[in-house]
């Protein structure tokens, strides 16, 4: 059985490398789209093991199989990527955990956070009983914005949404704590997050915010940190070496 524990991670800004798995791969999408997709490693547990030796505190993992088929397909890597990283850094896990039995399977698996999204939109109570079950620390929540409006779906064009003010409040209420806040049209094209969205969230004091899509260089680290996000997800700026992960943590440590 599942314990209830409550991961102590570092405190202060986390900048937090993404491995996005596609058939066992690691891919990255343009803007959520399954046809623009590129491949860079064939070894999730390897380049888990690198971040690692970079500095990183925190991995960011998402399931897009899962995301888009709405259960989880790649829980035996995350178990492998969990293994090889060790006590090194923490795990968050997202794509495709619509109940309480997929989120307890990655927890298991060796997450230490899960990241709900499109159950969270479609019911919020999911998440208070979340929490309930398993600690605020573990539950994450995923807030995809596509014209200023939550959704979910794998982020499936024409998929219904909620205004993300709307929802953040909405789930706060129901006790998440943290929200990681993609900007749809800027995942995967590295031209620099939305600050305009972010700023907008971030001005709710209703949870910690991280920022995701679009972070590609150190000024937009350091942007997104002085508007007040908790921590940055990073994916293919990392791998096509416009940002280099270890300098990067090594300037946020250092305030």
């Amino acid at each position: 059985m599942l314990q209830r524990q409550e991961h102590k991670h570092r405190p202060g800004f986390q900048l937090i490398p993404a491995i996005d798995l596609r058939g066992g791969m690691v891919v990255r999408l343009a803007e959520g789209d399954f046809r623009r997709e590129t491949v860079y490693s064939a070894d999730p547990a390897a380049v888990g093991r690198g971040f690692v030796a970079a500095g990183a505190s925190w991995i960011h993992v998402v399931d897009l199989d899962g995301a888009r088929d709405g259960e989880r397909r790649q829980v035996a890597a995350v178990g492998r990527i969990a293994a090889a990283i060790g006590e090194g850094a923490a795990l968050e896990v997202a794509g495709g955990l619509r109940n309480e039995s997929a989120v307890e399977a990655v927890l298991v698996a060796g997450a230490a956070r899960a990241v709900v999204g499109t159950a969270a939109l479609r019911d919020p109570d999911l998440v208070a009983r979340l929490i309930v079950r398993f600690g605020s620390e573990r539950i994450a929540v995923a807030l995809d914005v596509r014209d200023g409006l939550a959704v979910g779906h794998g982020w499936v064009a024409g998929a219904a949404g909620v205004e993300v003010e709307e929802a953040l409040t909405a789930l706060a209420d129901r006790g998440a704590r943290t929200f990681i806040v993609t900007a749809i049209e800027r995942d995967g094209l590295m031209r620099g997050p939305d600050l305009e969205l972010l700023g907008r969230v971030v001005e709710l004091d209703r949870g910690d915010i991280v920022a995701s899509a679009g972070v590609s260089s150190l000024d937009d680290v350091s942007a997104v940190r002085r508007i007040g996000c908790v921590g940055a997800v990073v994916g293919r700026a990392i791998y096509e070496g416009r940002l280099d992960l270890g300098s990067a943590i090594r300037l946020v440590r250092a305030g």
